[in-house]
């Protein structure tokens, strides 16, 4: 299983307001919020936990079958081996930030890290319970995709 998720920065700078009364409130928890006041760029710290919190949730909605996002709930527990949890199941992710954006992925295992391929369009995306697949090649095997995009990224990811 695998989720990911990206932010545009100067997107996110445009159109999201974190400064705000209650922002930090609604999404993130105490710890969380520790971590981001503390921290020596909060903004990049706010994204980085909403990415992997997005990310961790796309394997539950996947697993579950439950579309609803209530971030709060989410905790990223330990930013060291980037864990993240979610109704008592355990995730992994990985962050990766740059000047741009800020891009997440997570896995349920570890190793399942070494696994994961990006792959680009042109495919027919299929959904299945609102989850999208692809099929491989010329055979039938349909393969689970993760989709993230915002402003001018896009991130299309597998697993094989």
């Amino acid at each position: 299983m695998i989720g990911n998720d990206i932010v545009d920065l100067a997107l996110a700078r445009k159109e999201s307001n974190w400064k705000r009364k209650g922002f930090l409130d609604k999404i993130f928890t105490l710890q969380e919020q520790l971590l981001i006041n503390s921290s020596k760029n909060k903004e990049i710290m706010i994204w980085t936990l909403w990415s992997r919190k997005e990310a961790a949730f796309k394997i539950y909605n996947r697993i579950t079958g439950i579309r609803k996002y209530n971030p709060i709930q989410i905790e990223c527990l330990n930013l060291e081996i980037d864990v993240v949890v979610y109704e008592n199941q355990i995730f992994y992710t990985r962050t990766q930030m740059e000047l741009e954006y800020v891009y997440s992925e997570a896995v349920i295992k570890q190793n399942d890290f070494d696994k994961i391929i990006a792959i680009k369009r042109p495919f027919t995306i299929n959904k299945r319970n609102g989850c999208p697949s692809y099929l491989e090649g010329d055979c039938s095997l349909e393969k689970p995709l993760s989709i993230t995009h915002h402003g001018r990224f896009e991130k299309i990811i597998t697993i094989i």
